[in-house]
């Protein structure tokens, strides 16, 4: 082989080398780019993923939640009706005058029972009654105002009379508590 051919041969033999140092160098440049992308890929998942148990334990959460809210305020309509009954049963008993007492004591002490029975029965289900006073200060939170009269010997804000029972179920007020206040400036 002559010294020229020996030359081509060397400079096709870099060219080539230098060839494969360049593809070499694209692979690695691919790769490094997938590798990049994969990891984008993996950290998005990841991110994707933890959004899921978020949302997923978010949802336990409130479906807790709502299934304490339903055991415990579920019932709210049908005590909401019964207040008529126990309001009438009272006003019944508030009736009876000492001669209807003694000739019905029998059916005056029925009504008393099925009133006490009643208010048992809404006790045991979370629901207790809220009984202002006469001179309790009026609480917007828990009283109705029906009326506002100046009166005597009260200050403004004092309650003057008591016409209905408010009631509570569990920590939600039901009904407020129905009832005149003083609108006297002196007391």
């Amino acid at each position: 082989m002559t010294k020229a051919r020996k030359d081509d041969m060397a400079q096709e033999n870099g060219a080539a080398t230098e060839e494969r140092a360049i593809e070499e160098m694209v692979e690695d440049y691919l790769e490094a780019d997938e590798i990049d992308a994969l990891r984008a890929e993996r950290d998005e998942l990841r991110d994707r993923y933890m959004r899921a148990l978020a949302d997923a334990e978010n949802a336990r959460k409130r479906s807790d939640r709502d299934r304490r809210e339903a055991e415990q305020y579920g019932s709210t309509r049908l005590a909401r009706d019964l207040l008529p009954v126990y309001d009438n049963l009272n006003r019944a008993l508030a009736a009876v005058t000492d001669a209807v007492r003694d000739s019905n004591a029998a059916l005056i002490e029925g009504v008393e029972l099925t009133l006490r029975e009643l208010g048992n029965v809404m006790t045991k289900h979370g629901v207790r009654a809220i009984t202002p006073k006469v001179g309790d200060t009026f609480d917007p939170q828990h009283h109705q105002a029906m009326f506002e009269a100046p009166v005597p010997g009260t200050k403004a804000g004092d309650i003057i009379q008591v016409m209905t029972e408010g009631f509570m179920l569990h920590d939600r007020l039901l009904r407020p508590a129905q009832v005149g206040v003083s609108s006297n400036t002196q007391g």
